[in-house]
């Protein structure tokens, strides 16, 4: 027997409340807060947690400001200028016919030198001008004891110690003869010229890491 249209009528009044009863969609009701959640407490880390954040290196390149690694140039004429000729004093002395010699002294190292951060990459240069007393011990027999002359490197730039060039001096009140002269200058340059050149590698080491 067929249901009468009241009776389907009362069904799906039926049937639609128990749908809304079984959803699972749910909504905020305005203008009453006092069902939220509660803010949360701050809480203290604890000695193993700090410890852990303290093991995490940072991959930041240049200060610890420049967080995003821009340009950033840090002048360091006066620490490199210094470092220069500590290094130059430590040049070992070369041996060659007439006698021995030996950097006596650094009187100038003029010049800039600069490490420089672009996009987390560091680009260090320099330019200096430098001067060198030295001493040579003569072999008995030889004209003089004792001798003195200079040495200057017109100049020394980053990436080109290859083209590095050494002007060796020496009064001619010391030496007369002039062949004589010419010799012991020519064999200086010889000898000294590589081993500034390494020193001068060395630094270049040094201010990669500044």
């Amino acid at each position: 027997m067929m249901a009468s249209v009241e009776e389907q009528a009362m069904a799906g009044t039926k049937e639609e409340k128990d749908l809304k009863k079984n959803s699972s969609y749910r909504y905020w009701v305005r203008g009453n807060l006092t069902g939220a959640a509660p803010k949360p407490v701050p809480q203290r880390l604890t000695s193993e947690e700090v410890a852990g954040n303290g093991n995490v290196k940072s991959t930041t390149v240049g200060s610890m400001w420049n967080h995003a690694g821009t340009w950033e140039e840090k002048v360091l004429s006066s620490w490199a200028g210094s470092r220069v000729k500590e290094l130059l004093l430590t040049v070992e002395p070369v041996e060659f016919e007439e006698g021995t010699a030996k950097v006596a002294e650094v009187t100038s190292c003029s010049g800039d030198a600069s490490l420089v951060t672009v996009r987390q990459r560091k680009r260090i240069g320099y330019t200096f001008e430098i001067e060198m007393k030295y001493a040579i011990n003569m072999k008995p027999g030889a004209q003089k004891k004792a001798v003195e002359g200079k040495m200057k490197v017109p100049e020394a730039c980053y990436g080109e110690l290859d083209d590095l060039e050494l002007q060796v001096t020496i009064s001619p009140s010391d030496v007369t003869d002039s062949a004589q002269r010419k010799r012991v200058t020519q064999t200086m340059t010889k000898l000294f010229l590589p081993k500034i050149r390494r020193k001068l590698e060395e630094f270049e080491a040094e201010l990669k890491e500044r």
